[in-house]
C-alpha cells in the first residue's frame, strides 16, 4: 500500500470503535507527529496501524 500523504483522497473501510465512519470519504489535510491522519471525513483521526482505509486518488505531489 502507498504511504498516505496530505492531499490524498481516501475511503474509510473500518475505523476501530467508530462504526459511523465506515464508507466515508475525504481528503487528508494533516498528518500529525504521531502519524494519525486528519481530514475532511469528520472529527476523528485515522490511526493507520489500527484502522483500515484505501487511497482512492493520490495527490498530485511527489510521493515520499
Amino acid at each position: 500500500m502507498m504511504k498516505p500523504q496530505v492531499g490524498d483522497l481516501i475511503k474509510i473501510i473500518d475505523m476501530r470503535d467508530e462504526p459511523q465512519y465506515k464508507g466515508k470519504t475525504g481528503t487528508i489535510t494533516h498528518i500529525d507527529d504521531a502519524g494519525q491522519l486528519h481530514g475532511t471525513w469528520g472529527g476523528c483521526a485515522i490511526i493507520p496501524e489500527a484502522d483500515e482505509f484505501e487511497i482512492i486518488e493520490a495527490s498530485k505531489g511527489e510521493r515520499q
